[in-house]
């Protein structure tokens, strides 16, 4: 069979964890000619045709609209974006895309129906829902590899290769320095080697003319392509409505997934269908007055610098939902409440009562949820410092007349009393403190090496892990502000 990656790919390094590094080589084997230029390599390249079709042209062709000022642009070192020409009113739309133009899974009726369709259906049983991008991308890859695909237009527009982190060499997966996200590559890592091997065996003895791939052979670098389009593509919106209902689907939308991110976006995704027509049309509408040469902007979500990395590959500075994940360990509080300066923590050997107390808030039992992270909107998960409020006072009547979302809420101030307050803040302190020490470099060390000029893939490594200690620094001194502010009113309450 012949390869969905080229023969003259260079390899990609999938690096699963700090120890475990995973090779990917494009397959050589022939038994079909391909001539459409078919790579994903590791190094930087534009489209994946030298001079693929006019999109917005092709997307005007089948029916769609595209306002007059809009234009495709050079859009920062990660690919292609949309500008406008000339300035663009507040409410005027950008861009229109009928129903055929998204491209989706499970598609249509009317679009499937065939053997290689209903093989391709078989090769999403082996694909987590977690990884949902896996499922459109298995269709992407389908009409990536056929003759004459009404989407080619648009496929041959997609970007050669991804900056997301399975396509990292080893060392800047090292140097990410951060475990969570660790463990997130190597599970991808491991999936798709594991899914090379269903798809070929899934796919081996089909005939060609029912092949899901029109003979082609699909290997863990095609499949890491494909999931990476999609992931980094893709919008969740709803299907036409049946009666009263209407699925949230994945879709993929030519020329609107051109569209940047911001947190602050100039533009909308709205869905229309007409009353009489269960066709749904998909339009992107400014939502301000767009300057002339200004990039269009889309939220795509409240995510945090993990989700982006791993799912966009990029980083947002100053991300205000970053947030860093801990594992709630009694050993761990009580080492940081200790350090702290707190004496008698009850961590490791709660009561009874606060045993209960901690189940409540799901840190406790057989399907305890440990996980609980520190920055974002909240700054201190509400499940996290309810508990630290908890052990940290042996007044169980306290705590239990008082309100749950008391407990877990940051701005109720001091709901178990001051002395309480300052232990459980000052305590949180010293976890931002050993969380910090787990880095083995600090923002300097790394601010200098990004200032000497490196490749895309560590300095995305280098400015994901700056964000990280970031964020734990501005904790840090968002709490150090509350504990000072504490001690103030402490020294009032003495005094009188």
């Amino acid at each position: 069979m012949s390869n969905l990656m080229s023969s003259t790919t260079s390899k990609i390094m999938l690096m699963a964890t700090r120890d475990y590094c995973l090779t990917i080589n494009p397959s050589t084997t022939r038994v079909l000619t391909f001539n459409r230029r078919l790579t994903c390599s590791a190094a930087a390249t534009p489209r994946l045709v030298p001079n693929p079709p006019d999109l917005i042209k092709w997307v005007r062709r089948e029916g769609g609209f595209v306002h007059p000022s809009v234009r495709i642009a050079e859009s920062g070192p990660y690919g292609l974006g949309l500008i406008a020409s000339e300035e663009i009113p507040k409410g005027s739309e950008l861009i229109a895309l009928p129903e055929h133009i998204p491209l989706r899974f499970p598609v249509n009726d009317s679009d499937g129906g065939d053997e290689s369709y209903s093989n391709l259906v078989n090769l999403t049983r082996y694909v987590p829902e977690e990884l949902w991008a896996m499922k459109l991308g298995l269709k992407l890859l389908q009409e990536r590899a056929k003759t004459g695909s009404f989407w080619w237009p648009y496929i041959s527009n997609l970007p050669e290769s991804f900056t997301l982190p399975i396509f990292f060499p080893g060392e800047d997966i090292k140097n990410l320095q951060y475990a969570p996200l660790l463990y997130q590559v190597n599970k991808r890592c491991r999936f798709l080697l594991d899914f090379e091997k269903e798809v070929r065996r899934e796919v081996e003895d089909v005939k060609l003319q029912n092949h899901p791939f029109g003979g082609r052979e699909v290997d863990a670098s095609s499949l890491g392509w494909a999931m990476s389009a999609v992931s980094s593509r893709a919008f969740r919106l709803h299907g036409a409505k049946t009666g009263n209902h209407s699925d949230n689907i994945p879709m993929m939308l030519p020329l609107i997934d051109m569209c940047n991110h911001s947190f602050t976006p100039n533009a909308e995704i709205v869905q229309e269908q007409g009353s009489g027509d269960p066709k749904m049309l998909v339009k992107v509408v400014a939502g301000m007055n767009i300057k002339e040469r200004d990039h269009m902007t889309l939220n795509y979500g409240c995510l945090s610098n993990d989700f982006f990395l791993l799912d966009y590959g990029f980083v947002v500075a100053s991300n205000p939902y970053d947030c860093i994940e801990l594992k709630y360990d009694g050993g761990l509080f009580d080492a940081a409440s200790m350090a702290a300066g707190v004496s008698n923590p009850n961590f490791s050997s709660p009561s009874s009562w606060q045993k209960e107390f901690l189940s409540k808030l799901n840190l406790e039992g057989e399907h305890a949820i440990l996980k609980v992270t520190l920055g974002g909107p909240e700054v201190v998960e509400g499940r996290l410092l309810a508990a630290l409020r908890a052990l940290l006072t042996n007044d169980a009547e306290s705590v239990q007349t008082c309100d749950l979302n008391t407990l877990k809420s940051l701005s109720v101030e001091a709901p178990l009393g001051l002395g309480n307050e300052t232990a459980a803040l000052r305590t949180l302190i010293a976890l931002c403190v050993i969380a910090l020490n787990h880095f083995p470099t600090k923002i300097m060390e790394d601010e200098s090496i990004l200032e000497k000029g490196v490749l895309t893939s560590t300095e995305l490594a280098l400015k994901f892990r700056i964000q990280k200690k970031s964020v734990i620094i501005d904790v840090m001194r968002d709490l150090a502000k509350r504990v000072k502010l504490l001690s103030s009113k402490e020294s009032l309450v003495s005094q009188s």
